[in-house]
């Protein structure tokens, strides 16, 4: 199974792979937003295995990230990875 996950664009550096910075709820990492050339800071995309896939609006990411919050929620500690609250 694959997982893509909604982040928020933060930054964008027109370098050769078009390399943005994107926010997870607060956790940053490096994304190559190559396959989304419209993206602009402030837009929420779509992120799967370092690489943006598609943008998506705000509404529609919201109500994944509230649906990833809600699961978090629901899971026992025995389900939850090594270290996590």
């Amino acid at each position: 199974m694959c997982l893509a996950v909604p982040g928020q664009v933060v930054t964008i550096q027109n370098d050769s792979m078009r390399t943005g910075t994107v926010s997870f709820a607060g956790v940053t990492k490096s994304v190559s937003l190559a396959m989304v050339p419209e993206a602009e800071v402030g837009d929420y995309v779509i992120v799967h295995v370092g690489f943006a896939i598609s943008r998506l609006d705000e509404a529609a990411a919201r109500r994944s990230l509230e649906l990833y919050r809600t699961m978090a929620e629901q899971q026992g500690p025995s389900e939850r990875g090594p270290g996590e609250p």
